[in-house]
């Protein structure tokens, strides 16, 4: 697949189709671009009216031209352009960019002709940007393949586009600003090419540090997801997302014919896979530059030196306002810079340096303020004054930034003053603004970026106890809703529902009368709570359906009566089962926990402050599932009620861990079941003994297809693979489990690494490793099963009874998941026992699964178990040189399977 888009980026032949003599036309535009750049390939016009365009030979069908093209790119009316695109196929075209627009933002017709181009395009097996789209541009090849009015500079971040207009005035704005492009795209409806692709593909690119993102839209965002998850921690994307506001959304919908989805979960989801979100053209190149020139802030920490009192206290309230920490200098600090400030400077931070402040004395603050332990970063804030030389105090910055491993931002106030000191720091790599506000913002963006990062990593605690919950009866209970045509559970079938995921429950029954209500008050004692039970009634208060404090069976009897009459005057139309009965539980913390189904991104867990005001107060967070119990203590975190939850001025919190645990468990339930629409718990009860639902209100979605693929397609990130668990039993008869990886098994990973051999090390990591961290570790342990699939082997050790790993087995696809490298490596003591071959076929039979074509490895020399390995299952063995050989198997893919088939249809 990489393949194919190398013959859009990176074409030799481009065939411009729509090429015109007519200038102010777009064909006019595109043929000007291709032939007056850098571009050492051939460009052949393909027009049926013009022998010539520019001077160059035209064709009438690109199947004319003598050469093989690599790029096609059609400029012409939209309904010219399916049987345009027939031609291409045919004629063994690479690949396509389709610049004409009217298709499926117009309407019916034009939807038709954008689902038959995807069809023709499959049947050939060419990629396509566009159409709606203003081209792209490669500046490092020379090429323009677009009709914009200029061409980008040369530089290394890829700017990706669902605007074209915007990507003009972007262009106009880097040349202004001096910033250059590995890669400028205008993707615009994406009818196959989507962000997904090229954040692997930019990923993957030795030009691109840095991918920028204009989005208005998001379709697949699983592969969108899986693609960000994989590359934002080596190469920061960040994203300028349209439709934040209601209005913003419509407005977005009507230009690219789809949905824009929930803002917030776009947060969430964006969070998660560890991408920058800015919300301004400003931001979004600021933001790049920064990241591109200076080291990440470990924390939010800032120091700020200026030459001006005003400024300093602006930069500080919007530091403060948007969550970060004014650095408190340490006494050590004050005294050093007590030995060369002047007496009346501010002796706190901000550091004013006062007006008259020399280059020197600029120099000398900011190096003493890195320094400090309590200091993430310095913003330097310089005005213009009769006194002031900018360009020497630009000089002297430039020289501090080069010693230290710690963020340091500028901003040199004004504009002919401060020309010259401004491409000074530009040159020195340090990252300049016009206005402090600026670069306070650029430091929240990369302190949020590293720290977001550095949460995703963390190793998560393991489970705290085993959990099975009941699928089966929670399968079946969902299942008798929707026979019964209903899409709305009842609260008692709901408290069932969780009760199979082991989400704990207080003592209820749905009394049909007053007889059978008396009888079970008499059993769990008063005070009571009533609450009407009917499928059809989902908010029980609208109605007068709950009634609290019920304190004898007199005060029973009499509200049972109320409550029956009141709800059938009020809904006649629904169907009545009777009256919950259950005890009344006060306990200090009323909780939300939820789900709702995302158009865009499934399912969406929610958690936060509930009770009444939950809609009052807005206190909650989102999370997609699946959750361990690291991302469930960063959901309860990030709420304000969390400082109470955790304990406050004396009083008892709650138990944490439980809590999290619970959100855990909740979102398997929503993972296993794509047929839940919405769930709402409220409230959640807790204190510090424990918690528990008092009422829970779910909808199911009735028009949600019977499952065919896999079990976890509705959800974006890929949960645990729990189909890949399995014992096997050694020569020797040792049982051994086999299982996929999971991020909390890295203390386990670390035990093995830490009893093998040096040779067994060396074997496996191709040299010596020569310590085992966190950062090493976290990049086997914590993977996305989309793209990649370790197994581990597990045994109970006969002396101690502790679970331990006993090898690892592991493939690592492309991109595409075309072909996947292969590595294993089983402890010094497990060896020659047939783990390893065990192991490998295994992994093999999940590659075909996955529908991957080859798998292929490299081996050392010395490794000669190995290469035994390599020959007893049939790969192809070749030396590599001196040291190594590369070994290589071809799979007969498994087209039975969902995952297989799919990558076929789409390919």
């Amino acid at each position: 697949m990489r393949k194919q888009l190398d013959k859009i980026f990176q074409p030799k032949t481009i065939a411009a189709i729509g090429a015109s003599n007519r200038e102010g036309t777009v064909g006019f535009s595109l043929i000007t671009n291709l032939t007056n750049g850098e571009f050492k390939g051939k460009v052949y016009p393909v027009n049926h009216k013009n022998k010539q365009i520019q001077g160059l030979k035209t064709y009438k069908k690109v199947g004319n031209i003598p050469d093989k093209i690599d790029l096609a790119i059609i400029a012409t009316p939209a309904a010219t352009v399916p049987s345009i695109v027939e031609e291409c196929g045919q004629a063994g075209v690479g690949g396509l960019l389709i610049i004409s627009a009217g298709f499926k933002e117009v309407g019916e017709e034009g939807q038709k002709m954008y689902d038959d181009i995807l069809e023709i395009c499959r049947r050939y097996n060419m990629r396509v940007i566009g159409p709606n789209c203003l081209g792209f541009i490669n500046p490092t090849l020379g090429v323009n393949a677009s009709f914009a009015g200029r061409m980008a500079q040369k530089g290394n971040i890829a700017f990706i586009s669902q605007s074209g207009a915007l990507c003009t005035s972007i262009l106009d704005w880097a040349a202004e600003q001096n910033v250059g492009f590995s890669h400028f795209v205008s993707i615009g409806s994406m009818l196959d090419v989507g962000f997904a692709d090229l954040i692997d593909y930019f990923g993957m690119d030795p030009h691109t540090s840095c991918i920028l993102i204009y989005m208005e839209s998001l379709r697949d965002a699983r592969k969108f997801m899986s693609a960000a998850r994989a590359f934002a921690r080596s190469k920061p994307i960040i994203v300028l997302k349209a439709g934040k506001s209601d209005e913003g959304g419509r407005a977005a919908s009507s230009h690219t014919g789809s949905l824009t989805g929930n803002d917030a979960i776009f947060d969430t989801a964006f969070r998660r896979a560890g991408i920058i979100r800015v919300y301004t053209i400003g931001q979004l190149f600021d933001c790049a530059q920064s990241l591109a020139m200076q080291p990440r802030p470990k924390g939010k920490r800032l120091a700020i030196v200026t030459n001006a009192g005003g400024p300093g206290v602006l930069a500080t309230d919007y530091l403060v306002g948007g969550g970060g920490e004014l650095a408190t200098l340490s006494e050590k600090t004050i005294t050093k810079l007590n030995e060369f400030l002047p007496t009346a400077w501010s002796h706190a931070n901000p550091v004013d340096v006062l007006g008259d402040a020399s280059a020197e004395t600029f120099r000398k603050s900011v190096e003493v303020c890195l320094k400090d332990p309590n200091v993430d970063g310095v913003l330097t804030i310089l005005t213009t004054q009769a006194v002031t030389d900018p360009t020497e105090a630009a000089r002297e910055l430039v020289k501090v930034a080069g010693k230290t491993k710690k963020t340091i931002l500028a901003t040199w106030m004004g504009e002919k003053d401060v020309f010259e000191a401004r491409d000074i720091l530009d040159a020195g790599n340090v990252p300049n603004y016009r206005y402090p506000e600026s670069a306070v913002d650029v430091f929240l963006n990369m302190y949020h970026y590293s720290s977001n990062l550095q949460m995703l990593t963390e190793t998560p605690p393991a489970i705290p106890h085993s959990y099975s919950p009941k699928r089966d009866a929670a399968k079946e209970l969902l299942n008798q809703v929707l026979r019964d045509g209903r899409t709305q559970l009842t609260e008692s079938e709901a408290k069932n529902l969780m009760k199979c995921y082991q989400i704990p429950v207080g003592k209820y029954r749905v009394a049909s009368n007053i007889k059978e209500a008396e009888a079970f008050a008499s059993v769990i004692g008063y005070p009571l709570v009533m609450k009407i039970a009917s499928p059809d009634i989902g908010h029980k208060t609208d109605v007068g359906g709950v009634k609290v404090g019920i304190q004898n069976a007199k005060e029973l009897r009499k509200h049972f009566k109320e409550m029956m009459a009141r709800v059938k005057k009020l809904r006649p139309d629904a169907e009545l089962d009777g009256i919950l009965i259950e005890p009344m539980v006060k306990k200090k913390f009323e909780l939300l926990i939820g789900a709702k189904k995302d158009p865009i991104f499934g399912p969406v867990i929610v958690f936060g402050q509930g009770g009444v005001g939950v809609e009052v107060f807005k206190d909650t967070q989102m999370g997609l599932p699946p959750l361990n119990m690291a991302l469930a203590k960063r959901i309860v975190n990030h709420t304000r009620i969390y400082p109470l939850l955790e304990g406050y001025r004396g009083m008892p919190g709650v138990n944490l861990e439980e809590l999290e645990y619970t959100l855990c468990k909740f979102a398997y339930l929503v993972m296993d079941f794509p047929e839940i629409k919405e769930i709402d718990i409220n409230p959640y009860v807790m204190d510090e003994e424990g918690g528990m639902i008092l009422d829970a209100h779910i909808v199911l979605d009735k028009k949600m297809k019977k499952r065919k693929g896999h079990p976890y397609e509705h959800l974006v990130i890929s949960p645990y693979p729990e189909e890949y668990v399995k014992t096997i039993f050694l020569r020797n008869g040792q049982e051994v489990t086999l299982r996929p990886i999971r991020p909390e098994d890295e203390p386990l990973e670390a035990k093995m690494l830490d009893y093998l051999s040096s040779q067994t090390m060396y074997y496996r990591f191709l040299g010596y490793v020569p310590k085992i961290t966190h950062d090493f570790l976290k990049r086997f342990t914590q993977i996305d099963y989309d793209r990649e699939m370790a197994i581990i082997a597990e045994i109970q050790d006969e002396t101690d009874g502790e679970r331990k790993m006993v090898g690892v087995v592991r493939i690592v696809s492309d991109a595409w998941g075309e072909n996947a490298e292969y590595a294993i490596v089983v402890a010094d003591a497990w060896q020659k026992k047939g783990l390893g071959r065990i192991m490998t076929n295994f992994i093999l039979d999940i590659a075909k699964e996955k529908g991957i074509n080859k798998i292929y490895g490299t081996v050392l020399a010395t490794n000669k178990g190995m290469l035994r390995l390599f020959e007893k299952l049939n790969f192809s063995v070749e030396k590599e040189d001196f040291e190594s050989y590369y070994a290589e198997l071809s799979l007969e893919v498994d087209l039975s399977t969902p995952m297989a088939m799919e990558k076929v249809l789409l390919n």
